[in-house]
Parts: C-alpha cells; structure tokens; sequence
C-alpha cells in the first residue's frame, strides 16, 4: 500500500495534473451526528483527494445535533448543509452540488483503502456502457462479536457477485453523474432500501452495472444485537415497498437469494401457526416450520465457520434465525401499512366518484 502512495506521489506534483488526464470524480458523503466516525473517515479520504480523479469531496451534513460539523470543518472538504431527511436526500443534495462526470458515494463510518477510487474508476474508465461500480467492505470493529457475523456474511455474499451485477449498496459505490441525472437520483420516499431501488432502476434504464471486490472501505459494522435487529426490521418495512415497485427483483438479485427472502415470511407463519400448539394432533406444524428455518441458516453458517475457520462464527445461524423474525414484521408492518393506505385511497376514489354523480 504505501509503495503505491509513495509512486502516486512522485508521478503527479499536482493534483490538477492528475485530475486532467482522467474523469475527475466527486466523493459525497452523508451523514447525521457522525462524530464517533467522522474523523476517520475523513483522515482516510483526504488522503487520496487529488489522486486518481478525485477532485473534491463534500460532506452534506443531515441535520447533526453533535459536533459533526466541527470535526467535518478541519479537514478540506466542502461542507453542504441537508434537511433532516435521511441519506437519501443528503445523497440527492450531494451528487447536484458536485460538478464532475462520476460521483462517489460513501457513508461516514467508513474508511478508504487507498486504492479503492482507482480500482473503481477503472470499470467506468474500460465499460463505457456501465452506468454505475461498486466495492467491497473490510470490518474496523473486529473486537465485535456482532460486527463479525454481520461482516463475514457480506463477505460471502461478495465473494459470490459476478463482475456483472442488478443491485450495489451504497457505502461504496460510484456512479456516472449523466446516470444519476437520467433516473433522477435516489428516491427519498424509499428510506432504507434507496441503494436497491436505484440500482434497480439504473439497471431498467439500460445501463450495466459492475461490482469490484477488491476495491474496500472500512465499514464500522453494528457491536449491539438487538439495535442491528431493530434496524433490520426497518429493511423488511422498506423491503416490501420495494418488491412492489419492483416485483421482478422478489425471488432475488446480486446478493441475496430467493431463500433469503422466504426466510422472513417463514418466522411469521411460525409466530401465527403457534396457536396449534394447544392441539396434539397439529403440533407438528409449528416444529416443521421451526426445522424449516432452522435448516435454511445452514448453508451460509457452514461457509462462513470453513472459510474463517473459527468456530465462533456458528452463531451466526443464532443471529440470522432471530433477524428473521424482526425482518417479518417489518414486512409484516408494511403490508398492512400499504394495505390501509390502498384501502382508503380506493374509498376516497369511491366518495368522489360518488359525489361527481349526484
């Protein structure tokens, strides 16, 4: 690593020099009461700011209440002040206020290998016909249990995407600026799924998409259980939101499969199907549905504990059974939401309709 730094820096004396020979990029990161990260995250990319086409790095702040702010202010990046509105919108407000041809997104718990911009830059530079590149993930919480199996799963999944892929997440992730503008960006009304629901409609527009597993940052995954679960039944909320705007995407894309995505509905047939218990003759429903869960955290459990070989990592069937449930009703939340709120529109439609006839 640093011998690469060392030659960047002896073959480019200015950092306008290098931004001229290749498509100059533009970092955007969000982030809302990112003190605990921020200084990090910002040491590693300044870093690299000039090398590689990256010309300019803006902050858009979403509303911090810390001193987020204070820290953003001694490094050399431009600061943009957001609305509160979540990442979505601070990433709209980013990406318009930037100037330049690709634009790089990254969240502010991260931390930028030295390299991963370059590597990234590379796809856009070779596959004119793609309209986005993502990368991969390191973990900066390894004292963590939980930050462990959450990291090790992504790797995974990772190692299994093809150069070619329909879904990128946005922790590292880039994109042509003529791209972002033909879809109109993120959709801020889709909170926590916006990477998915973009790369989903980057991909219905025409364009390819490329992933690059050796381009990482530091991600600061989750250390607390139940506050990780409680953020996954937030992504089954906004998974079914998703799905009906994209049904073709249900049975699976990129980095995730249609058994994971039955996982969820699986643990909320347990929940309702407990009941029978009281009946000897229908118990066996509920255990087979537990077995049937149960049997499905296997195959990713028994990859990731052969690839670390650590033992540890058998708990990671634990982790995912219960992040089944919460992921369920979050779903389950959401269909009953959605179902209400199609239910009124129908009976406002209907008492309008009714009213033009009188």
């Amino acid at each position: 690593m640093n011998s690469h730094q060392d030659a960047t820096v002896s073959e480019a004396p200015a950092a306008n020099e290098v931004c001229s020979s290749v498509e100059a990029i533009t970092l955007v990161i969000p982030g809302r009461n990112a003190s605990a990260t921020l200084r990090e995250c910002l040491e590693h990319v300044t870093a690299i700011l000039g090398k590689d086409g990256l010309e300019e790095i803006i902050f858009v702040d979403d509303g911090s209440t810390d001193d987020t702010l204070e820290i953003a202010a001694e490094f050399p990046v431009r600061v943009v002040k957001g609305e509160a509105r979540g990442a979505a919108s601070a990433r709209n407000l980013g990406w318009r206020e930037a100037k330049t041809p690709l634009i790089w997104f990254m969240d502010a718990d991260c931390e930028a290998d030295p390299r991963a911009v370059e590597l990234l830059r590379a796809h856009l530079d070779e596959h004119q016909d793609a309209g986005g590149v993502g990368g991969s993930f390191t973990n900066t919480r390894e004292h963590s249990l939980v930050a462990c199996l959450i990291h090790e799963e992504i790797v995974q999944r990772h190692d299994r995407m093809p150069n070619e892929v329909n879904f990128l997440a946005s922790g590292n992730v880039m994109y042509r600026r003529t791209v972002l503008e033909e879809v109109d960006g993120f959709d801020e009304t889709c909170y926590w799924a916006h990477d998915a629901d973009l790369a989903f409609r980057v991909r219905g527009a025409g364009h390819l998409l490329r992933f690059e597993r050796n381009s990482l940052v530091g991600h600061a995954h989750p250390t607390r259980l139940f506050s990780y679960l409680g953020k996954q039944r937030m992504q089954g909320f906004y998974r079914v939101l998703l799905y009906l705007r994209h049904p073709n995407r249900m049975a699976g894309d990129s980095y995730s499969g249609l058994t994971d995505h039955i996982q969820p509905p699986l643990a909320m047939l347990i929940l309702a199907s407990l009941p029978l218990l009281i009946w000897p003759v229908l118990r066996w429903i509920p255990v087979v549905l537990v077995a049937m869960l149960a049997l499905s955290q296997l195959p990713m459990t028994f990859k990731t504990v052969r690839q670390t070989r650590n033992i540890k990592y058998l708990s990671f069937g634990f982790m995912s059974f219960l992040r089944s449930f919460y992921r369920g009703i979050g779903m389950t939340q959401a269909v009953l939401t959605e179902g209400l709120r199609r239910v009124l529109r129908f009976g406002r439609k209907q008492s309008s309709s009714s009213s033009a006839n009188e």
